[in-house]
């Protein structure tokens, strides 16, 4: 097996990663699932500096790196009774990386197929080391403060939801807890079940503010009673208001209002909450002079607030106002390397005797990295409350997840499952659009309506350099 060095990119802009721009490029191998410990997390390794990753058993999950003259080497162990002491080999070549069974007892997978030689690695791919789950990325950003390899078991998040092996989701998250210590409205968007009220409430737990946390979902407020429980309202304002009443803004007094699907916020009460927001004040329903409240705001939506706004659907100043800080939650699918941190978590919280101590099958784990989760993390909590409350060997597996987690699969790359209906004709695509735009990733990317690390990936599956298509 020849090892050879592979070429580096970098990051041109931040429009699709989230990363600075000039960011390194670097490919990783995560430690996604331990299906016999779903609570032990998982680890990512940098592969930058690496020729060569061996995979055996060890007493607990361990990695070290060392050096065999010029053979540069990342050793990882991992427990498990399946498997052999040198299990599997991960070797760099001239083409990527190369994954080869090493002659192991029970076996090494790749996307549920067993490895019979020497296999190049795609971005994505999936591995199986007896009950391990292991997830090739083929290029990531790689900023200095998240590329260092990581193992759950030594990460003491500041605040929860602030747990990631992802170094896209690290960074962010880096920014979003210097952000939460100043006094900075925080605008969360993402799709639903991303997580945003968690990461509302770790926001203001990092803050330090004294008050509560107060949760609103604007958009099961009834119109005819929004202003007044907002706003609060005095005695006899209306029929009914047998007492005044604070509102839920100044019940957030010292604290902090997370808006919930401020989208949905009708537009009556939009210009009232922008008061709110400039003059830091409230006045009840009813009443006739202002209260005064201090509080930190914390909004989130899963709807596209700028078109809105184009459309005069949301308000632009209530939208300039929210938009101190914006953070995006990138979809589970898009994080999943972060699978096992989560489902640790998941099965932590979860009221049912045993929850702790529960394993999964094999199988049950391929399906839970392969599925597209497009309910997010609110899916994965409720698949795996139900497959918890069924099964009875304290094994959850495939018959006991819901339908929807097993139909409906997303291949382990989506660059693939779309190179395969026509691979050629999405090469001569992607080599006009470089020709076009000279070498230029992103605009590539628009062209397509693609991420930009989507055309990274299928760069690399044909071999493709940008650079040539670059001026002098």
């Amino acid at each position: 097996m020849t090892i050879e060095p592979t070429a580096s990119t970098t990051v041109e802009d931040d429009a699709h990663t989230g990363c600075h721009p000039g960011t390194p490029l670097q490919p990783y191998l995560f430690v996604v699932l331990h299906c016999d410990q779903p609570l032990a997390g998982g680890a990512r390794h940098g592969l930058s500096g690496v020729d060569l990753v061996t995979i055996g058993r060890g007493a607990a999950r361990v990695a070290a790196r060392k050096r065999d003259g010029e053979l540069r080497q990342l050793e990882i162990r991992l427990p498990g009774g399946t498997i052999s002491s040198t299990h599997a080999l991960l070797a760099r070549s001239a083409e990527g990386w190369v994954l080869e069974d090493a002659q192991s007892k029970n076996g090494s997978f790749l996307n549920g197929e067993r490895v019979t030689g020497a296999t190049l690695l795609c971005d994505r791919d999936v591995i199986q080391i007896g009950p391990v789950f292991l997830r090739y990325r083929a290029a990531l950003p790689a900023a200095p403060e998240t590329a260092a390899d990581l193992d759950t078991v030594a990460l003491a998040p500041r605040a929860p939801g602030f747990a990631t092996l992802s170094p896209q989701v690290a960074e962010q998250l880096v920014a979003l807890e210097r952000i939460a210590r100043q006094p900075v409205t925080v605008l969360l968007l993402g799709e639903t079940g991303t997580g945003k009220e968690v990461l509302a409430r770790a926001v203001h737990a990092l803050s330090g503010r004294a008050g509560p946390v107060v949760a609103v979902n604007c958009g099961g407020l009834p119109d005819s009673l929004l202003e007044s429980q907002l706003f609060g309202h005095v005695k006899g304002a209306f029929t009914g208001a047998a007492r005044d009443e604070p509102g839920t803004i100044r019940s957030a007094n010292r604290g902090t209002l997370f808006l919930d699907e401020i989208g949905d916020l009708p537009l009556s009460a939009q210009a009232a909450l922008l008061r709110v927001l400039q003059e830091r004040e409230v006045v009840p329903v009813g009443g006739t002079r202002p209260v005064n409240v201090d509080l930190r705001i914390v909004a989130a939506t899963h709807k596209p607030l700028d078109h809105m706004a184009l459309r005069g659907e949301f308000r632009g100043d209530l939208l300039a106002r929210l938009s101190g800080y914006r953070h995006l939650l990138a979809p589970l699918r898009e994080r999943i390397e972060d699978l096992g941190v989560i489902v640790g978590d998941i099965l932590r919280r979860l009221d049912i005797p045993a929850a702790t101590d529960l394993k999964l099958s094999t199988a049950a784990g391929l399906k839970l990295l392969r599925h597209p989760w497009p309910l997010n993390i609110r899916e994965l909590q409720q698949a795996l409350s139900v497959a918890a409350a069924l099964t009875t060997d304290g094994v959850i597996g495939e018959a006991h997840l819901p339908e929807a987690a097993l139909g409906a699969l997303a291949p382990c790359s989506p660059a693939l499952h779309e190179e395969r209906g026509d691979p050629e004709a999405l090469r001569r695509n992607l080599v006009e659009l470089l020709e076009k735009h000279q070498g230029k990733v992103t605009h590539v990317a628009r062209d397509m309506g693609k991420a930009r690390m989507q055309i990274h990936r299928w760069m690399q599956r044909f071999g493709i350099d940008p650079n040539e298509y670059r001026g002098g």
